[in-house]
């Protein structure tokens, strides 16, 4: 048992000592039935906020006012919520009541899907040697709501009405896309309709939230199903218009026999292996630019609509409130996505300096995987990779032979001439045509000679 498991475990047996109800709940009963590994475990229990404080009192009181808390443990936090029963939910987001409740099964049945409402006792003894893996991963867990059937039958489906589970948070629409793309399980029609009805309110949802699971559909598995069912339950053009407007336009068939804008996409999300955020961005948006710079003169054209698409990038990403950091990581994926078809023509210090730009390995792969998702030809990936490969990091990135100081000694006024002088001196430098201090200053003096007074 891993040591988030133990800890999780531990609270309900301390919590069962004080004579309370307490199971593991959720996700991670999901999963383990599921035979995945849990990210973190939940505990639901019959016990006060104040009761679970009294007994850990080092424990996180952030969301006490919802019956939650986090217990500290050295494997991580555990969370260790109230059983309880919502009122309504006006904000769409949070119940504008919370009442504890005496059971479990109550606890359960306000939660969002089938999958998620399942309760394991880790303390219960197995009746019997189970049969198989499924009867052996059951043991212990208390259905009320069909999760069990629901996972055997690859079934995404809400507990109760589809419409109200919907309608009190509505990011579970993006979340019930979510679990149906990461499991590869079927979306429950009833399910899909009410998302359709209510696809339009997700615009009430925060951006933050937002951001949040859309990344968590590009990056947990299978993305491209993700994206496909984004689209028909009516959400894509709620929440990414720009990915939307990719739809039926067109490409060169010399460079991209596998159809219009969309198509390439999806195809390129379906090559994503455990990807960086960053990475799956990148993917998304690449050519975000495309439907806006369409024309066509003599045949289809996307004139500038790297840079367009590269500004696109970064309003969409500041809409979403993605971190600045990684906002820019996005954007320099999708400005510079074109270069490698330039690279074989490159002087030597420019390919060497495009390999050496921050998060090289992201812009390598979102190469390959558009070259795949086109026309399948990966020369000038593969003359990057060997590069970059084969060449020793001090000589793609060497330490200067000459510095501004050295220029000042030499009786050069800093200004913008420095700039110049310094990147001459690193071109032949990279290039190998000089090597020392003394061959750097020779060039310098050769090329930028000094004005006699």
């Amino acid at each position: 048992m891993d040591a988030k498991r133990q800890a999780a475990v531990d609270i309900v047996r301390r919590l069962r000592a004080e004579g309370f109800q307490a199971y593991l709940v959720g996700g991670c009963v999901r999963d383990l039935v599921m035979g995945r590994e849990p990210q973190d475990y939940d505990v639901s229990t019959d016990a006060t906020p104040d009761a679970v404080v009294r007994l850990y009192p080092e424990s996180l009181t952030v969301g006490a006012q919802f019956g939650v808390v986090l217990v500290p443990r050295e494997a991580g936090d555990v969370e260790v919520a109230t059983f309880r029963s919502d009122g309504r939910y006006t904000d769409g987001r949070h119940p504008d009541e919370v009442r504890y409740s005496k059971t479990g099964e109550e606890d359960v049945r306000r939660r969002d899907f089938t999958i998620n409402g399942l309760l394991y006792d880790p303390l219960a003894a197995p009746a019997a040697a189970p049969t198989d893996r499924l009867a052996a991963a059951t043991n212990g867990v208390l259905d009320y709501v069909g999760g069990l059937a629901d996972i055997q039958g690859r079934r995404i489906r809400t507990i109760g009405d589809a419409t109200e589970r919907f309608s009190e948070d509505r990011l579970r629409m993006l979340r019930a896309v979510r679990f149906t793309a990461r499991f590869g399980f079927s979306l429950d029609p009833a399910a899909l309709k009410a998302i359709r009805e209510l696809a339009p309110e997700i615009r009430d949802v925060s951006a933050e939230r937002v951001r949040d699971e859309i990344v968590k559909i590009l990056t947990e598995g299978n993305p491209r199903r993700g994206f496909e069912l984004l689209d028909e339950a009516g959400l894509l053009k709620e929440v990414l218009p720009e990915i939307k407007a990719l739809q039926g336009v067109q490409q060169p068939p010399e460079f991209h026999p596998e159809g219009d804008v969309w198509t390439h996409t999806l195809m390129m999300l379906e090559g994503l292996r455990n990807p960086t955020p960053t990475l799956a961005l990148g993917v998304l948006l690449h050519d975000v630019g495309k439907p806006p710079t369409f024309s066509v003169r003599e045949r289809i054209r996307f004139d500038n609509h790297v840079e367009v698409g590269a500004r696109m990038a970064e309003d969409i990403l500041k809409r979403l409130r993605l971190p600045s950091r990684e906002t820019e990581r996005v954007v320099e994926l999708v400005r510079h996505h074109l270069r490698f078809k330039d690279f074989p023509q490159m002087r030597r210090s420019t390919q060497l300096r495009f390999l050496r730009m921050p998060a090289f390995d992201e812009h390598l792969e979102l190469n390959r995987l558009d070259c795949l998702s086109s026309h399948r030809d990966l020369t000038n990936y593969e003359l990057a990779r060997r590069m970059l490969e084969e060449t020793p990091p001090q000589e793609i990135k060497p330490a200067p032979l000459v510095r501004g100081d050295d220029l000042i000694a030499k009786g050069y006024k800093p200004g913008p001439l420095f700039k110049q002088i310094l990147q001459t001196v690193e071109d032949a430098q990279l290039e190998g045509k000089v090597r020392s201090r003394e061959d750097a200053l020779e060039l310098v003096a050769e090329q930028f000679p000094l004005q006699q007074p």
